[in-house]
């Protein structure tokens, strides 16, 4: 086994050159599994960028809920999740991320509740409420 490579050797240091089979093998096998290391994680990334996503809109749209109150006496009736030209959230700052949908659920005079969903995070949704201030997950399972 020895006298083989070192034979093996001679013959590189005497000019031979390339890579041997094994040694081709050998460097395939590692950047695969590399590879089956790096791709879950990946994906877990992916997951959890559109989760702040969600998130963002949702602190964004509640954002223009209070100034929406602000110029309607402190009321969020009638608060409505519209475009820029209508009496709504975007007529109060909140520009919607793409691929997410916030909803006002309720508007009452003293408070709101506010739901979004990710069109690539199924079965999941997320919901502010005005009087506790925290978001909250919801899987619709």
């Amino acid at each position: 086994m020895m006298a083989r490579v070192r034979t093996t050797m001679q013959k590189r240091a005497e000019g031979e050159k390339g890579f041997t089979l094994i040694e081709l093998l050998v460097v395939i096998i590692i950047i695969g599994i590399l590879a089956a290391i790096a791709i879950p994680a990946f994906l877990s990334q992916r997951t959890r960028g559109w989760v702040a996503q969600v998130e963002s809109d949702l602190k964004n749209a509640a954002i223009a809920a209070e100034t929406y109150a602000v110029g309607n006496n402190g009321s969020y009736e009638n608060l409505v999740e519209g475009d820029a030209d209508e009496v709504s959230l975007g007529a109060n700052g909140y520009n919607a991320t793409q691929d997410v949908t916030v909803s006002v659920d309720a508007a009452t005079e003293t408070g709101f509740v506010l739901s979004a969903v990710h069109a690539n995070l199924d079965a999941k949704s997320w919901t502010y409420d005005s009087a506790t201030g925290v978001i909250e997950e919801e899987s619709g399972e």
